[in-house]
C-alpha cells in the first residue's frame, strides 16, 4: 500500500549557457563562499563564469575539496565562514563538492562537535546556511537531494547524513559542463547513478506501480546513453539525459513510498574509506554479488528487473535471474569498471576488515528488512572475490 509525503524544494535551472543566472538566484547583499575541489573548475572556465555573475557581492573562494570530501577539510572552510561572516554558499563541482558544501552548511551553526552531526546522520541539525550548486558532474543527484556522505581521515570512517535544511536552494544544470570530463569520471556517473535506481527499486513489490516504472524507465535510459556518454563526445542530448538521470535517481522521486536498501552503499562506503577506491567503483564491485546473496528475498523483483530492463522472458525463472545479474555486471565492466575485488588488488582480509568496519559504525542491520548481518555482508564481500 503506497503512504508517503514527497518534499523536495530545489529550484533546477537546466540548459546551456545557464551559469549567468546566479545574479539573479543569489541575493544581492549575499557574502558569498565559492566552494571547489581541484583545478578543473578553473581550467574549464566555469569559475570565471561564477565570478563574473556574482560580481559585484563579496565573494571568497575555498578550494580543495577532495573526491570523497573530507572532515578535516571542510573544518576548514567552516572556520573561514565564521570568521569572515559569510552568509551564502555556491558549490561548483560534483557530489562530492555538494555533499561537502551540504555539511558546511549545516555546522557553521551547529553548537558542540561538528562531528555529532555525521555520528546522529544529520537528525540534530537545526539551523543551516542556505547554498546553491552549479553542476559539473553527473552522479550522485546531491544537487536535488538533502543528503550527503562525509569521510573522516583519521579514522578511516564515512557516514552520511540527510536534513531536510541542507536542500539545495537551487542547482543549475549545464550539461555542457560535462564535455570536458574524463571518461573514467563519466563511466562512474553511470554506475552510481545506475546503483541509486536499483536501491530504491529491487526490493519486494509494494504496489508502487508508477514508481516501478519510473525507476526501469530511468534504469533502461542509461543502459542505452552509457556506451555513448563514453564514446560520442561532445554530444549534448546524451549528456543531458545523463545529467538529468542522475537526479532523478535520487531526488525523492522514485524512492517516495517503497521500500529502500541501500546496503550496497553501505558496504562500498567502507571499500572507499578503507582503501581509496572511487565509489561508483564499490558500489560495482558489491551490487552483483548481493544481488546473489540475497537473491531469495528479492527474488519477485529479480524477476521483474529481468523481465523490463533486460528483456530476458525465457528460461526458468532462476535462469532469468543469473541472466539480469550477469547483464548488470557486464554492463559495468562493458563502461570499463571492474566488479572484483582482486580487480583493484584486494586479497581476501580485505573482507575481514570491511565487516569490522562496518561492526564499528552501527552497519548490523542492513537492507530494505533490516537483515543484512555483518554475516550476510561477510557472504556478499566473499561473492565479490
Amino acid at each position: 500500500m503506497l503512504n508517503f509525503k514527497y518534499f523536495n524544494p530545489t529550484k533546477i535551472v537546466f540548459g546551456p549557457n545557464t551559469v549567468p543566472e546566479l545574479s539573479s538566484l543569489i541575493p544581492a547583499a549575499a557574502r558569498v563562499l565559492v566552494l571547489y575541489g581541484g583545478s578543473s573548475a578553473e581550467k574549464n572556465g566555469t569559475l570565471g563564469e561564477v565570478r563574473r555573475a556574482l560580481a559585484p557581492r563579496v565573494v571568497q573562494e575555498f578550494g580543495g575539496i577532495e573526491p570523497n570530501p573530507t572532515y578535516e577539510t571542510l573544518i576548514r572552510a567552516v572556520a573561514q565562514v565564521r570568521a569572515e561572516k559569510l552568509d551564502f554558499l555556491l558549490a561548483v563541482g560534483g557530489g562530492s563538492v555538494i555533499d561537502g558544501t551540504k555539511f558546511v552548511a549545516a555546522a557553521v551553526n551547529f553548537t558542540g562537535d561538528p562531528w555529532d552531526i555525521l555520528r546522529h546522520f544529520g537528525s540534530n541539525i537545526t539551523l543551516a546556511l542556505p547554498f546553491g550548486t552549479v553542476l559539473t558532474l553527473p552522479a550522485t543527484g546531491s544537487e536535488m537531494n538533502s543528503g550527503a556522505v562525509i569521510t573522516q581521515q583519521a579514522s578511516h570512517t564515512k557516514l552520511p547524513f540527510n536534513s531536510p535544511l541542507v536542500f539545495p536552494q537551487f542547482s543549475i544544470l549545464d550539461p555542457t559542463k560535462t564535455y570536458t570530463l574524463p571518461p573514467r569520471q563519466l563511466a562512474n556517473g553511470v554506475v552510481d547513478a545506475f546503483t541509486h535506481i536499483v536501491e530504491q527499486y529491487l526490493t519486494y513489490p509494494a504496489q508502487a506501480l508508477a514508481q516501478d516504472r519510473f525507476a526501469e524507465g530511468l534504469l533502461l535510459t542509461l543502459v542505452e546513453i552509457g556506451h555513448r556518454v563514453l564514446d560520442q563526445g561532445e554530444d549534448y542530448d546524451t549528456r543531458a539525459n545523463l545529467v538529468w538521470v542522475a537526479s532523478l535517481a535520487l531526488n525523492g522521486l522514485i524512492g517516495a513510498g517503497v521500500p529502500q536498501d541501500w546496503s550496497t552503499h553501505m558496504i562500498g562506503h567502507e571499500l572507499t574509506a578503507l582503501y581509496g577506491i572511487d565509489h561508483a567503483r564499490t558500489l560495482a564491485i558489491v551490487l552483483p554479488a548481493n544481488l546473489e546473496e540475497r537473491r531469495p528475498a528479492k527474488h519477485a523483483k529479480l524477476l521483474q528487473y529481468a523481465e523490463r530492463v533486460w528483456q530476458l522472458t525465457q528460461g526458468s525463472e532462476e535462469e532469468r535471474i543469473d541472466q539480469a545479474i550477469a547483464r548488470t555486471r557486464h554492463f559495468f565492466e562493458s563502461l570499463g569498471i571492474k566488479t572484483r575485488l582482486g580487480d583493484y588488488g584486494l586479497a581476501d582480509d580485505a573482507v575481514d576488515s570491511v565487516v569490522a568496519q562496518l561492526e564499528a559504525h552501527g552497519m548490523t542491520k542492513l537492507g530494505e528488512g533490516r537483515d543484512v548481518t555483518p554475516e550476510v555482508s561477510r557472504r556478499i564481500l566473499n561473492r565479490c572475490r
